[in-house]
């Protein structure tokens, strides 16, 4: 089986031996999945994997925008349309100096399994920019969306591929983007999710994927009798994911300790509670400042400059920060300080030798295509308030949103229970998002 696997990431590897995040990303599915398809005839020979790992289109083009003194300014704009077997294209646009292809194929690759575990007719894609919205104007920041989206524009559409935001892409740029797809376009339509309340949003979705990884966890502590009530959380980013990830575990009686961005992390041992969280939201969301702020108007916490929080004791972790922010001697210095449960907010921020340590360790381990999962289900909730011209209340998708990481984890379980009834949810998640989608690619033939 090691040389199926060995020849076929030597072949993925020879086409794309540049791109180091997608190859970790492509490896860590091989080594399950592959082997899940030479036990069954239905799959095996058909190349399913090796078409996966393919995008269908890749998009790649120049944006040039005025900044505020008068330059030209030139960045480069991406789609990735990974796999439309079993809906349209679906994923969401970043923007940030470290975007590439590389990055944005693996989180393409990652969103055709996510999508795929969420049950709705969604296939995989993903885009962005180089651009950095940070310290940019507001003006700035609109002329720039507007200039992408006048290429963009030509790729999507609401039955072809509905992007959404990431990292660097908020209510703000998906306002700017939809206002110029509406203006080219003449149509008002649901090509962008994300949207604002009052033009097509839906409720729950800033919060969806902060409470969904939080929901993923709860049913991971259940399978061991067990819950947030007094748990400690140590969660990175403060962002809208670690912000929201941060405000569930609060509701459910859990101890949130730590929050980080690029610069640091902060450590408040008195727990960051309901009004902390608010604080640290008008600090991130409205006065766009750095996480040490937060001790301006709270001293007693601390700031570890250049660092990531896991060095910090705790029950359980959620990185909701990026991709490999988590290393194997990060997860080491957790289990040994007693944590049972990491949950992923952020796509792959743990690194392939941290993910070996919880294994071997036997922790409860949710891989982000599972974990958070719950943004992209909310983006297809909101897709089809859209078509209906209707809104849900917010009770209705919050629990829409729940049934939907049950339904997760109940094929995590399915597919990924080990003999001795340890669940490997990296496979499970990896075969099940494989099933439906390989499927999908068999009943249409070669295309």
């Amino acid at each position: 089986m090691k040389s199926k696997v060995k020849a076929f990431l030597d072949l993925v590897k020879e086409r794309n031996g540049h791109e180091s995040e997608f190859l970790q990303a492509v490896e860590e599915v091989a080594e399950t999945v592959i082997p899940y398809i030479v036990e069954n005839d239905i799959y095996y020979g058909k190349n399913i994997l090796l078409r996966m790992v393919e995008p269908e289109r890749v998009i790649m083009f120049r944006v040039c925008w005025v900044d505020d003194a008068g330059e030209i300014q030139v960045n480069r704009g991406y789609r990735i349309q990974m796999n439309s077997a079993i809906g349209p294209y679906k994923g969401g646009l970043r923007f940030h100096p470290t975007v590439n292809l590389s990055i944005l194929k693996f989180l393409a690759f990652e969103q055709v399994f996510k999508n795929s575990l969420t049950t709705l007719p969604m296939g995989g894609g993903k885009g962005g920019s180089d651009f950095d919205p940070k310290g940019k104007s507001d003006n700035e920041i609109m002329r720039f969306c507007h200039a992408f989206m006048g290429e963009l524009f030509r790729h999507i559409g609401h039955n072809t591929d509905v992007p959404a935001g990431d990292i660097g892409v908020g209510a703000r740029e998906i306002g700017f983007l939809f206002g110029m797809y509406k203006k080219i376009s003449n149509g008002f339509t649901g090509v962008l999710t994300g949207k604002g309340m009052s033009w097509g949003g839906s409720l729950i979705r800033p919060e969806a994927t902060g409470y969904g990884t939080v929901y993923f966890a709860q049913k991971m502590l259940e399978t061991k009798g067990q819950d947030f009530e007094g748990k400690s959380v140590v969660i990175s980013g403060s962002g809208n994911v670690a912000q929201y990830a941060a405000e569930k575990v609060l509701q459910l009686g859990g101890k949130v300790l730590t929050l980080s961005d690029s610069s640091g992390y902060i450590y408040d041992a008195d727990g960051i509670n309901a009004e902390k969280l608010a604080h640290v939201m008008e600090l991130k969301n409205v006065k766009r400042a750095r996480i040490n702020a937060y001790l301006d108007t709270y001293p007693n916490a601390k700031f570890v400059k250049g660092k990531t929080p896991w060095e910090i004791g705790c029950d359980i972790a959620m990185p909701c920060a990026t991709q490999n922010e988590l290393h194997e001697n990060d997860a080491e210095a957790l289990l040994k300080n007693g944590c049972i449960c990491v949950a992923e907010g952020a796509n792959m921020p743990s690194t392939k030798e941290a993910v070996a340590a919880f294994h071997k360790a036997k922790i409860l381990f949710a891989p982000g295509k599972a974990s958070n999962a719950g943004g992209v289900a909310t983006s297809g909730l909101e897709m089809t308030q859209n078509s209906l011209r209707f809104k849900w209340t917010r009770d209705e998708v919050d629990s829409k949103l729940k049934d939907i990481m049950g339904d997760i984890h109940k094929s995590c379980i399915e597919y990924g229970t080990d003999d001795d009834g340890y669940v490997d949810y990296v496979r499970g998640a990896n075969i099940a998002g494989f099933v439906k989608v390989a499927d999908a690619m068999l009943a249409q033939g070669v295309v």
